[in-house]
């Protein structure tokens, strides 16, 4: 290539992103609005922490419950065995 072409120079970005350029974190533009998407990101987390948390201690007690359940069954199962070989 010649570096002659229909873009005249202009950046992939400039050529097809006619969207409006994203918010630089920290810029002066204004300090408003920034608190405010800090206050819902800092809300956003709180929630995933709750929702995090509540599904551990779902998982905590399903497997403390499954456990159990084996426990029990294995523990049948070996006294039946035990009872078994003793009437012999």
């Amino acid at each position: 290539m010649n570096g002659n072409n229909n873009s005249y120079g202009t950046s992939w970005a400039e050529q097809w992103d006619d969207g409006p350029d994203p918010v630089v974190v920290g810029s002066n533009h204004s300090n408003g609005t920034t608190a405010k998407y800090k206050q819902k990101l800092g809300d956003g987390f709180g929630k995933t922490k709750a929702v995090a948390s509540t599904g551990f201690k779902k998982l905590k007690d399903g497997t403390s419950v499954g456990l159990h359940w084996i426990k029990t069954k294995y523990s049948k199962t070996t006294q039946k065995k035990r009872k078994s070989s003793e009437k012999r």
